[in-house]
């Protein structure tokens, strides 16, 4: 049985990505999106979002490369002189590892997103995290340690099928098994450790090295070539670049990642398939 997640990541990152998400829900193919609490534009999210009630809205929790809801004094071992997080993702995989304080100070911070979040009123859709960053096996086991008390019922696996996605793809077959062999046996361990908590997740992602570029052909190339099970399409969208220290890099197409979502023919695609995109809530659903 084919199954999809069409979700936008960064939502409460900039007006544009908001506008974008409300429009390609309201619009298009979008059933879920990825909240960022710390976000610069996180209430006009959650504005949206609340005239929203059939998206599907997650957690991003940013534990690298943006803003803490904690105070920096209160969690020095995780962010730079500036209060904002390290960039790096693997510096900052190494320091948690390495140090019980960082630890520490990591749950305090994963538990202040998820109480940010609960204050908004919105249903936890899913959790995942800014760069994949739930991934790092210390986060793991906080996220599933924490999802009796917060709800947590469903958590994105980033894994991607490397020959698969560049058969439809087309390109960057590379990459695509770079990513593999750099994410296969995390997602792999990530995977196993929420289905023994009876957590749900996605099969798949479906353009996970095609970050900035998920333009309609590409986006209509996978899901021409679904695969069974439930897949996630995530796509970073917006209705134009913007500046700023949290913008987009410049080569991200997300004008035309918006475009995709709200493609007539992409719609008519998925008709054709059967295939109507999901929330991870309603996929819960129906798994009880």
């Amino acid at each position: 049985m084919k199954q999809l997640i069409v979700t936008a990541d960064d939502f409460g990152l900039a007006p544009a990505v908001n506008e974008a998400v409300e429009q390609a829900h309201r619009r298009g193919i979008l059933s879920a999106a990825s909240l960022m609490v710390t976000g610069p534009a996180a209430q006009d999210a959650v504005a949206r979002a609340r005239r929203l009630p059939r998206l599907g809205v997650g957690l991003h929790l940013v534990l690298v490369d943006g803003q803490p809801v904690l105070p920096p004094s209160e969690i020095p071992a995780l962010v730079g002189r500036d209060g904002r997080f390290h960039a790096t993702p693997l510096r900052a995989g190494f320091r948690i590892f390495l140090s019980r304080r960082a630890r520490a100070q990591l749950e305090r911070e994963i538990r202040a997103q998820l109480e940010r979040f609960r204050a908004t009123g919105l249903a936890l859709d899913h959790v995942d995290a800014h760069h994949h960053f739930h991934l790092h096996p210390t986060v793991a086991a906080t996220l599933v340690r924490l999802a009796p008390e917060y709800g947590i019922k469903a958590v994105r696996v980033p894994y991607e099928h490397p020959l698969a996605s560049w058969r439809a793809a087309g390109d960057r077959l590379w990459r695509r098994i770079g990513a593999w062999l750099g994410q296969g046996l995390w997602a792999a361990a990530l995977r196993r450790r929420l289905a023994r908590a009876g957590i749900r997740s996605n099969d798949c992602v479906l353009g996970l090295s095609d970050t900035g570029i998920m333009r309609p052909d590409r986006v209509g190339r996978y899901l021409a070539r679904l695969p069974e099970g439930v897949s996630e399409l995530y796509v970073h969208a917006a209705t134009t670049h913007w500046s700023g220290p949290d913008s987009w890099p410049p080569d991200y197409d997300c004008r035309r990642e918006f475009e995709a979502l709200t493609d007539a023919g992409i719609a008519a695609g998925l008709a054709r398939q059967g295939v109507t995109p999901a929330s991870f809530s309603t996929l819960v659903r129906e798994a009880a």
